[in-house]
């Protein structure tokens, strides 16, 4: 059988010294300060576009002439200008939801530094738990070994490593690995059957064999605590600073930690989320979802001043609820590894599903209260739990296969790259 390449992203813990977090901060700020010398030199051009030989051209000018350019290497210097072209590739193409590229703001912006050739990385495994790697102007660093990576070890997946990019987070620096693996290709089709999924709050996942999956709070009771008592710090020295002047010291760590919490607990939701897809995706064939649209779910109640909202603080509470369970990542998630096991998802219509009785049909708003889903219908009267009643008639329902992009079956333009000068 013939293998097919696979590509991959493996993320892994860094452990640097001060002194290198140090030179990866100044790294990433330049290439952010890269980014936006390139746009505006891109797009502020007499009205036209520049080619891409003119911003080659003008980062080797600007490396000499600019001390500070220096810091970042010029391989990562290079991978700025191939994500800036594709930025705007991803833009002009209709059916990318790419936004139009503009300025990076210092505040607003992740750190990021590339990596994009593997042989600069020299990766070699120190012990069980680490292993190390080089990085360019940083030196020797260790970054957590959690698993085999391809063409590194005998016991590894066969494949090779393509390059890296290092990434910043409020936990600190990590390094994301682009693996390229060859596995056998998927099945023509997957051997299990079909499920719907109902994906909600109190329940995160219900499905239509009548198992649940659920998953505790993201952070123990003291972390909580602890996060709560930031946050009223957080609240009252913002309230105690004039206005339009900068933070503290002190409010700025109290920011940092705040900040590192809630990193940890969404670390923990996306090691739930990975675990629970690949699990459904091995299980099922199909998997059928409500195609919602949580932008517009998750919008502010506040309204305006002459039409003020209603329960303002109870759907501020239900948006966050609904942005903690992150609906949309696991979607993502489930659409590659079900592609990857021959299987598929299915988005189905939203409306209905969890106010029409699976078993008659009949559809009314009060047959659902809170967990309880009890039809109205005197010829039915089905009672059972509204989430698995929900995810049937989402597993009855005709929808629209997906990948991990949009529709399959609806043909995607070709990519059109920037205009060039006339």
């Amino acid at each position: 059988m013939e293998l097919v390449r696979q590509a991959r992203a493996h993320v892994a813990r860094l452990d640097l010294n001060a002194e290198q977090v140090a030179v990866l901060d100044a790294q990433a700020h330049t290439a952010r300060a890269l980014w936006n010398l390139l746009h505006e030199y891109f797009t502020f051009r007499q009205g036209r576009f520049a080619t891409l030989k003119d911003c080659d051209a003008a980062i080797r000018t600007a490396r000499h002439e600019i001390d500070w350019l220096a810091q970042l290497p010029a391989q990562a210097a290079q991978a700025v200008l191939r994500t800036y072209r594709q930025a705007w590739a991803n833009f002009l193409n209709p059916g990318h939801p790419a936004k139009r590229p503009t300025f990076k703001g210092r505040l607003r912006s992740r750190l990021a530094v590339d990596v994009p050739q593997a042989r600069d990385l020299q990766i070699k495994r120190v012990n069980r738990r680490w292993g190390a790697i080089n990085l360019p102007k940083v030196g020797r660093v260790r970054f957590r070994w959690t698993k085999d990576l391809p063409g590194l070890t005998g016991g590894g997946p066969a494949g090779r490593i393509t390059g890296a990019r290092l990434v910043k987070d409020a936990c600190g620096w990590q390094v994301v690995f682009r693996t390229q693996t060859l596995v056998a290709p998927p099945p023509t089709a997957h051997p299990g059957h079909t499920v719907g999924i109902d994906r909600g709050v109190t329940v995160a996942l219900a499905l239509s064999d009548g198992t649940m999956r659920e998953h505790g709070p993201w952070l123990t009771p003291g972390e909580k605590e602890h996060l709560r008592r930031l946050e009223k710090t957080s609240a009252r020295r913002r309230a105690a600073r004039p206005k339009k002047t900068r933070p503290s010291g002190r409010e700025e760590r109290t920011y940092h930690q705040i900040a590192r919490l809630r990193a940890k607990a969404k670390r923990r939701a996306v090691d739930w989320q990975h675990q629970t897809t690949t699990e459904l995706a091995t299980a099922f064939a199909v998997i059928k979802v409500e195609n919602l649209s949580i932008t517009n779910m998750v919008g502010s109640a506040k309204g305006t001043i002459k039409n003020p909202g209603r329960n303002v603080a109870q759907k501020a509470g239900l948006n966050r609820s609904i942005s903690g369970e992150a609906w949309g990542r696991t979607v993502t998630l489930l659409e590659y590894k079900s592609a990857d096991r021959g299987g598929r998802v299915v988005k189905v219509p939203a409306p209905g599903t969890s106010q029409m009785c699976h078993r008659c049909g009949h559809r009314d708003a009060d047959s659902r209260d809170k967990t309880v889903f009890a039809c109205t219908d005197p010829a039915c009267g089905w009672v059972g739990h509204a989430d698995t009643n929900a995810a049937i008639n989402i597993k009855n329902a005709v929808g629209t296969p997906v990948s991990g992009r949009g529709d399959l079956g609806v043909p995607r333009s070709v990519k059109r790259q920037p205009p060039r000068v006339a």
